[in-house]
């Protein structure tokens, strides 16, 4: 029979909103286990070898592998019990939810815990359960499929994430003629490290009107190498027999589609994709939550906890973050959380709905508990851009609606630059049906 412990708190993923979650829920008291499917902590930032991470957290620059070393140390200075190299095959929630092996359905006793994980590592089989559970599982890249790029399926088709190891940890060269399609954040930073290991980057193709990278990357790695950036362009066929030969590139139109005699072919060996992040989210519908469309992520309160008690989300597996910094802030208020959940069964809550209003693409959390005290911390992104100066306002709606909570001024906003505001749980009207975040143009 597999070995079977008991915890506090288990957090599923081992980068930064991990390592995060793990430390300030044994800050706060809580027996911890991290389990992390890699063989060292750290997530993506162990190949980011670029510095800019930690200037909010730790109030300096640092790159991405000094930064998870400095967050891997604090988990494991606290005593976190680490499982690596582990994968969770199975997990269920409530008494009497599985079969044990060999035993048929017998049902769990009071006091076995709200959560039940089957894990295997190379060492074998293990079983763990935990009052509180964190997801801190991360996102994954689109490929070309999921962006309908069609042709031929020759050798030199990567994701941006893909390049980026096997340059920065294999120290291997993916190609000697490049292409980037898609302005994300990691598509700029590919393409100047790529220019610096002497390939030559014909361009990035964005099939926007609109760079979607944060406006320092644009300037730190575009501009300062002279990287052409073709906007309203994409990819829509790839050639090659065996290597990747060249590609059909053409314009888009305001609905994104090909503009026929648009077309023209680029000669390039390598093609990178940097076309958007999905969460990682399989073990939350496997618990039965419903993600939010918009973000792909669960619906949480302003811990990271869900709809469901005792089960907590942060990081990028709740929505795609900009900064590794903010990744880290989530993990800590979950884990923090999730301690005192689990610990002392926690206050009951009083939430009400955060909606995303006009001018929003999305706000986290999407529900705030109004029985907690403080601040709670919010996230959202526009959904377009605004040049001109303008106002996040924050009003009740249904009883008492039209009653502000929130005003903040903003010189402007992309949809790429993800913002960060706090609220005052004081200040908003407590007979609030729901409440509404929006934007207005400054007058």
């Amino acid at each position: 029979m597999p070995r079977r412990d008991s915890f506090d708190v288990a957090v599923l993923g081992g980068g930064p909103a991990g390592l995060a979650a793990a430390a300030a829920a044994a800050d706060a008291g809580a027996k911890v286990c991290l389990v992390e499917r890699e063989e060292r902590l750290g997530g993506i930032l162990k190949q980011c070898i670029h510095d800019g991470f930690g200037l909010a957290r730790f109030g300096e620059a640092l790159t991405g592998p000094e930064y998870a070393a400095r967050e891997a140390g604090e988990a494991k200075s606290r005593g976190v019990d680490l499982r690596l190299g582990a994968f969770v095959v199975d997990v269920a929630r409530g008494a009497g939810s599985r079969a044990r092996p060999g035993l048929g359905r017998e049902p769990w006793t009071a006091a076995e815990r709200e959560f039940s994980l089957r894990c295997v590592s190379r060492s074998g089989a293990f079983e763990l359960d935990c009052s509180s559970l964190v997801l801190a599982t991360g996102c994954r890249e689109r490929t070309d499929r999921q962006v309908f790029i069609h042709g031929d399926r020759p050798a030199g088709l990567l994701t941006a994430g893909l390049a980026q190891y096997l340059v920065n940890i294999q120290g291997l060269l993916p190609g000697r003629k490049a292409v980037v399609l898609g302005s994300g954040d990691i598509g700029l930073i590919m393409a100047r490290r790529l220019t610096l290991e002497g390939v030559e980057v014909e361009g990035v193709y964005e099939i926007k009107g609109e760079p979607s990278g944060l406006s320092r990357n644009l300037r730190q790695c575009l501009d300062d190498f002279g990287i052409p950036l073709h906007l309203s362009t994409t990819v829509t066929e790839v050639h090659g027999a065996g290597r990747l030969e060249r590609l059909t590139v053409a314009a888009v139109d305001q609905r994104g589609a090909p503009v026929r005699g648009s077309e023209r072919s680029v000669a390039c060996d390598t093609l990178i994709l940097s076309v958007g992040l999905i969460p990682e989210n399989e073990i939350a519908l496997a618990l039965g939550l419903d993600l939010d469309p918009t973000t792909r992520g669960p619906r949480v309160d302003q811990s990271g906890e869900c709809l469901e008690r005792g089960l907590f989300c942060c990081g990028n597996a709740l929505h795609v973050n900009d900064l590794a910094d903010y990744v880290s802030e989530s993990g800590a208020l979950a884990g923090s959380a999730a301690a005192r959940r689990a610990m002392d069964g926690g206050a009951p809550r009083t939430l009400v709905p955060l909606k995303a209003g006009s001018g929003l693409l999305y706000a986290v959390p999407q529900y705030l508990d109004l029985g907690a005290a403080g601040e709670a911390v919010v996230y959202f992104r526009a959904n377009s851009t605004w040049k001109r100066p303008v106002r996040l306002v924050g009003r009740a709606a249904g009883d008492g609606a039209g009653r502000e909570f929130l005003s903040r001024a903003y010189r402007g906003l992309r949809p790429p630059e993800m913002e960060r505001v706090e609220l005052e749980l004081e200040a908003i009207p407590r007979d609030a049906e729901a409440l509404v975040l929006e934007l207005e143009r400054e007058e």
